[in-house]
């Protein structure tokens, strides 16, 4: 008995189950830390003019990160393949170096509202509404505060308001675009490509699931069709059979007929000889 072997895979369920454990208990904290610091993203821009604000919600983002980055630690350490933890969480591990890069505020957003969801348990159909619907809201909302953070101080820009903002990411993300609200800086105009590609990803996804959504329902009803249709014949051949032994059972108790019991009608009795 290989005792190595066997003390190896009991320490490597026993940091399975740590690192579960650990997963379940800061699922909910993480959340609320996530709501926390879009809050704290969305009033910085919203509310410009106010110093003290702006710099309360920017204590609020980076204690949310180092928690986020405790909770990446607390992880990494509970995993027993802790490089097979590394490279099977990428959008983890590139949530906690995102805050050392100023100019991706708006990656730094997403990647969390994104790390939140990845932590999420649900259903596979239910995991993929949650991303798809998630994705969209957060991409469009954090796009057009994105936008109008880098916007509004142009001196020849035209997305001054939150409403400007909020229509041009609908137009944007959707490929529409009708020209009336354009960014004009370089940070702008990157955010509108992020949201142009992020589009049709999305809408390459919802078309893709809608498809396979009815061809799993086509393909269900053909082999319900095939399960009906061999039940079917299964029955044919079974009635068939039951026939056969039906008709040989009369067969063996029908008496049999007069003829064949006098000999066909050409009756012949044994009569002794007379004596001479």
């Amino acid at each position: 008995m290989d005792i190595v072997g066997i003390d190896t895979e009991r320490l490597e369920e026993a940091g399975e189950i740590r690192l579960a454990r650990w997963e379940r208990h800061t699922q909910g904290p993480l959340l609320a830390l996530a709501v926390l610091f879009t809050a704290a993203y969305a009033v910085s821009i919203l509310m410009p003019g106010h110093h003290r604000v702006h710099h309360v919600a920017t204590w609020v983002e980076w204690v949310v990160w180092a928690a986020f980055g405790a909770d990446y630690v607390g992880r990494l350490s509970l995993a027993e393949h802790r490089w097979r933890f590394v490279r099977g969480n990428p959008l983890a591990l590139i949530t906690v170096l995102l805050p050392i890069m100023q100019p991706l505020r708006l990656l730094r957003v997403v990647s969390a509202v994104l790390l939140v969801g990845q932590r999420v348990r649900l259903a596979d159909q239910v995991r993929l509404t949650t991303y798809v619907v998630g994705s969209v809201f957060t991409l469009l909302v954090f796009g057009a505060l994105g936008v109008l953070e880098a916007e509004r101080g142009s001196p020849n820009g035209n997305i001054r308001t939150l409403d400007d903002a909020m229509w041009w990411a609908f137009t944007t993300m959707t490929t529409v675009g009708y020209g009336d609200h354009a960014p004009t800086t370089g940070r702008g105009r990157l955010i509108a490509v992020g949201l142009m590609l992020s589009g049709i990803a999305l809408l390459g996804v919802v078309t893709a699931n809608i498809a396979a959504w009815f061809i799993a329902r086509f393909q269900e009803e053909e082999a319900e069709g095939r399960r009906g249709q061999q039940v079917l014949e299964e029955l044919v051949t079974e009635v068939r059979a039951l026939r056969g032994e039906v008709a040989a059972l009369k067969a063996a108790q029908a008496p049999a007929p007069a003829a064949a019991r006098h000999g066909g009608g050409n009756v012949t009795t044994d009569v002794p000889a007379p004596e001479v």
